[in-house]
């Protein structure tokens, strides 16, 4: 008889085996420091105390018993779901939250070291055991660690030193938006705001009219005041500094020197016409929790790890005698291509090797080409390749970069290559003969230390390719080998030696001093001036958008006027850097002295400069140089771009990394979001040791911040094991039971906990409380996703959910949100207000996270389902949506429901079109109650339209049906006037945006390295660029715009036709 879910749930054992007993207990195995062995059934509801305790007692019938020490001395350890050794230091935990990969404990002699702990703990929860780090035997992994930790340590001395208000402000820093709609005054009473005020701990409420540029300690004063006088102690002296303005139900503050209408909360709350609601902490609270942190941050400074890194060794200067500058070397450069297995091709199959040297994209010389081999596994080449390029003029960056390819007979191909996925990689046709490729690999010239490599070296490569190569080439690709190297293609090359001594690459006052020398020589003060005559040329290569290629002349034109583009044109440092002929050492010298006077670029323009083009050390270090300047709400909204391009970065310790752990420590608010960015994609091979090192080091530079981070990471656990169950059960039983059975899930004491009082990883001040079970469900889409409700702790709130989905990427949907969101604000910064909706989301891990559920919501779908009897008539009811608004807004509401509508239309019209967001169906645009229309799901970007049996089902640019024009005109047919105002919204907002069309390409390139299924190559920002006409002026791309409205006005029937499809299908499921 099948299991139902209720029943796995509660018989299940902690490591998903059906080993449980019907009085609920579980068979484990345990491993006693004697060497015996001991099989004890245990409630799996038990704490480890206590199954310790049962332990203890069973041990005393067994032999060697009494060379156990106390019971006391010990603890157990096991390996948990994500291979990683843990010890269960905390022993009020319970068994069935544990979740052991097997039931197998061990026990073992309690460590009274506390830096082992810790590190215990920090394994656990970036998912990646640090003994994996301390196994290494790279020096340049243990170098960064030691440097980080030093970072951690320091940074953890400082924050023992803070006062309460300072800790405050790095942990719960205040949410600000500096920039003031300019029609919010329409949204007060009076040109006041009105504010609720309650007490901590007692069941006062005053409310205030108040001035928006009120500060927050004005407001504190006004609230004791009126408190004190209401309770006839008005003489009372009283320090408003003495307390903190707490959004209530929140773990958010109001504080500062801000007027109240520049935080976020406020704004909000302003905009949407609710009243905000505050509460007066007294700072004794804020002291408590801030003494509880502290005590955690001093354990931290006192423990002693037994396995620190090796301190580093003392700088050796090095002098001429002992190493040589890589420019005195004008040898070419060559490598030896000893011989290659494990390629697995056929044993009549040739093979060659083809070797590139880049500097970002740009080839340095010609590739070399080796010669054809026959094998089996084994390929022995033994072969000299020498490269086009002196060893003098190699870059610092230069990387070399191998691919390896099968030859074979075209008319051998259909035969040979059956067992190689061939067609969906590039391939050379030459000769009669097609090159089919086998697998790829990089790596550095110089290491991290900047010496150039000389010897043997064993390249364990990667056998899937991107869609587009360069020569065949994966330059774009890692220089890490694959750590899977059992069963990777090896490639074993030697390096040549020019030299008895070191080669270093010459340090940063060497290149000036070149620069210095050869100005000198040039002796020429106008070198670099081209004068009025070229301005005009330059300006119109200048304008040009990132994705626009220079010619070989325009690149020498730029070069030679290099000093004109820094007086006139400064953001063309990008064009200027990739004018430089990266193989010429002496131009790469002018360029960095260049460089050192080159005024400081706004941040959003910086951006590009961290793009796989820029490769260069010193230029990113100019790039996160002018990131510095960001604020911190700036920040976040790159955070996305900024860890994607962290795998760039070809050694550990670079400006970037600095950068962002800097300024993670710094506010808690970016460190979680840091946290999730990095820990989401730390299963990935390429990049598992470099995000997993910057994820120790937050850790270690914030330990209290641990503590919140497990609780998400044990909530997320649980809800994947939920979630598991649910689709294991999902065709053995109906929805209905299978909900039930899923709230007797959430009913047990191990779900409950671990789902209750978190801090949402969405948003840090969104505190996820109690769980309101009879409300959470999961979904009918495949992967099931859970739809979890809790409790509102704001007075008067809706309640809060969050979807959580597993088996879907949502890194796609996440990097949508986020260009809806830098939509909302350049629209914003410009004064139009558009009332967009971008919802939270976030990727947690290897095809799963969270998304904010939008409350008081429907989809048009259900509208026009719920209206209609018949569900092929549904799609075509334009009276639908204009009734269920009427239904919740009345009188002067529903003209402001109409409003927001008209506006959130126009807003999502555009962005849909500019982005090119297909799939475009009644149940994926959503509207709320006050009127806001938004769309979800984002499966299809960039112009990738669905189609079927070839034919696109999308034809038009982008959604504006009848019954949302109905909407608009207020339900009256020739209101022309309203409907004039909304197209007129719709150019403003599309004009807007075209204005920072180069920020939007910039954001996207910076994408490509996260290998999203419709963002693989410079082709798909192609969409973007046509988008947004950017090659044309401003009155054509206006004028084609129009044109696209027009379009998605008259083809609006057929969006009607595909939701009656759409619908009719909904419904004959449900």
């Amino acid at each position: 008889m099948t299991k139902s879910l209720a029943n796995i749930c509660s018989s299940r054992g902690p490591c998903g085996y059906d080993t449980i007993g019907a009085d609920g207990s579980i068979s484990v195995d345990f491993l006693l420091p004697t060497g015996i062995y001991i099989n004890l059934d245990v409630p799996r509801d038990a704490t480890i105390s206590h199954i310790k305790q049962l332990l203890w007692k069973q041990a005393h019938s067994y032999p060697l018993f009494h060379l156990l020490l106390e019971i006391d001395s010990y603890m157990f350890s096991c390996v948990n779901q994500t291979a990683v050794h843990e010890e269960l230091e905390d022993e009020t935990r319970r068994l069935c939250d544990v979740r052991p990969f097997l039931p197998v404990l061990k026990l073992v002699t309690r460590n009274c070291d506390p830096g082992e702990k810790l590190d215990s703990r920090i394994g656990v929860l970036i998912g990646k055991g640090l003994h994996e780090f301390d196994a290494l035997p790279d020096p340049e992994v243990k170098e960064f660690r030691t440097k980080m930790r030093r970072i951690s340590e320091e940074k953890n001395h400082s924050l023992v030193s803070l006062s309460w208000m300072d800790w405050l402000k790095h942990t719960y820093p205040p949410e600000q938006e500096p920039s003031i709609p300019e029609n919010f005054q329409d949204k007060l009473y009076g040109g006041n705001l009105v504010v609720a005020i309650h007490f901590d701990n007692c069941q006062d409420v005053f409310s205030f009219q108040v001035s928006p540029n009120i500060n927050p300690i004005k407001l504190n004063e006004l609230a004791i005041r009126k408190r004190l006088t209401i309770r006839g102690r008005e003489d009372e002296e009283i320090n408003p500094s003495d307390y903190v303005l707490q959004v209530s139900g929140r773990l958010e503050y109001v504080f500062g020197d801000q007027p109240l209408i520049q935080f976020q909360y406020i704004r909000n709350c302003v905009m949407n016409r609710t009243l905000p609601q505050l509460t007066l902490v007294e700072c004794c609270t804020i002291k408590k929790m801030c003494d509880q942190e502290m005590i955690a941050i001093e354990a931290a400074i006192n423990r002693k790890s037994s396995n620190l890194p090796l301190p580093l060794p003392p700088k050796k200067t090095r002098t001429a005698t002992l190493t040589q500058s890589v420019w005195d070397i004008s040898n070419p450069f060559k490598i030896i291509l000893l011989n290659g297995n494990k390629l697995n091709t056929e044993e009549t199959t040739k093979v060659s090797v083809r070797a590139g040297l880049f500097h970002g994209t740009e080839l340095l010389c010609k590739p070399i080409v080796s010669t054809e081999v026959s094998g089996r596994s084994d390929h022995v080449w033994n072969e000299t390749l020498e490269f086009e390029v002196n060893v003098c003029d190699l870059p610092r960056m230069a990387r070399l970069c191998f691919a390896v390819y099968a030859v074979m007979d075209k008319m051998k191909t259909k035969k040979s290559t059956k067992t190689m996925n061939t067609a969906k990689y590039q391939t050379i046709r030459k000769a009669g003969k097609v090159h089919y490729p086998v697998a790829w690999v990089n790596t550095m010239i110089f290491d991290y230390k900047g010496q150039l490599k000389t010897g043997d070296l064993i390249l364990h490569s990667w056998s899937s390719f991107p869609d587009e190569l360069e020569e065949m080439l994966n330059p774009m690709g890692t220089v890490q080998t694959n750590p899977y190297a059992e069963n990777a293609t090896a490639l074993h090359i030697k390096f040549q030696e020019y030299s008895k001594l070191p080669i270093y690459y010459p340090p940063f006052d060497k290149i000036l001093e070149k620069a210095a020398e050869i100005a000198k020589s040039s002796d020429s003060a106008m070198a670099g001036r081209g004068g009025k005559k070229f301005y005009v040329v330059l300006k119109e290569i200048m304008e040009r958008d990132p994705l626009s290629q220079l010619c070989e002349n325009e690149m020498d034109l730029i070069w030679t006027l290099r000093y004109d583009c820094r007086e006139n044109f400064p953001q063309s440092l990008p064009k200027l850097l990739l004018s430089v002929k990266w193989n010429k050492l002496e131009d790469v010298a002018q360029l960095q002295a260049l460089l050192q006077i080159w005024t400081k670029l706004p941040p959003r323009e910086a951006l590009e400069l961290l793009d796989f083009n820029y490769p260069d050390q010193y230029v990113r270090e100019y790039a996160v140089g002018c990131l510095k300047l960001m604020s911190d709400e700036e920040l976040s909204q790159y955070l996305l771009q900024l860890v994607q391009v962290l795998k760039y970065e070809p050694f550990l310790d670079c400006a970037l990394s600095r950068f962002l752990l800097e300024r993670a420590l710094a506010n808690r608010r970016i460190g979680q979001v840091l946290f999730w960015h990095l820990r989401s994609e730390v299963h990935i091979p390429a990049v598992s040791v470099q995000f997993g090192l910057i994820l120790e080091a937050y850790c270690r530079g914030s330990v209290a911040h641990m503590k919140v981070l497990s609780k998400q990471v044990e909530a997320l656990n649980k809800m994947k094991t939920l979630n598991g169950l649910i689709k294991l059960n999902a065709m053995k039983q109906s929805k209905a039971k299978g909900k039930d059975a899923m709230h007797t899930c959430l009913k047990q004491n191990a779900y409950r906990e671990a789902l209750s009082d978190l801090q949402s990883p969405l948003n840090p001040s969104v505190i996820l409380s109690e769980l309101h079970i009879e409300r959470c469900k999961y979904m009918d889409s495949k992967m099931k996703p859970l739809w979890i409700v809790y409790n509102n702790k704001m007075f008067g709130g809706d309640f809060v959910g969050i979807i959580f989905k597993n088996g879907d990427d949502l890194r796609q949907d996440m990097l949508t949100l986020q260009i809806l969101r830098l939509m909302d604000l350049l629209w914003k910064e410009a004064g139009l207000d558009l009332r967009m909706l971008p919802y939270g989301c976030l990727a947690t891990g290897d095809h799963s996270g969270l998304i904010e559920a939008v409350s008081s919501s429907e989809t048009i779908a259900d509208i026009q389902l719920n209206s209609s009897n018949v569900a092929a008539a549904a799609a075509f009811n334009k009276d639908a949506l204009l009734n269920w608004l009427k239904e919740y807004n009345l009188g002067d509401d529903l003209d402001r429901a109409i409003e927001e509508f008209t506006l959130s239309c126009a807003g999502y019209c555009v962005a849909t079109y500019v982005l090119g967001i297909g799939d475009r169906h009644s149940d994926n645009i959503m509207v709320r109650k006050n009127g806001q229309l938004f769309h979800i799901d984002f499966g299809h970007i960039l112009g990738n339209f669905k189609s079927k049996f070839g034919i696109k089902r999308e034809r038009v640019p982008f959604i504006l049906t009848y019954d949302f024009i109905h909407v608009i005109q207020q339900g009256k047919t020739g209101n022309t006037e309203k409907f004039g105002r909304f197209r007129q919204y719709c150019e403003e907002a599309y004009l807007i945006l075209r204005r920072h069309g180069n920020l939007f390409i910039t954001l996207f390139a910076l994408m490509l390295t996260a290998g999203l299924p419709e963002l693989t190559s410079i082709k798909d920002i192609q969409y973007l660029k046509d988008s947004l006409a950017l090659g044309k002026s401003e009155e054509d791309a206006l004028k084609q715009f129009k044109q696209k409205f027009d379009e998605a006005l008259r083809e609006s029937w057929t969006t009607k036709v595909n939701w009656m499809a759409h619908t009719v299908r909904k419904d004959y499921r449900s």
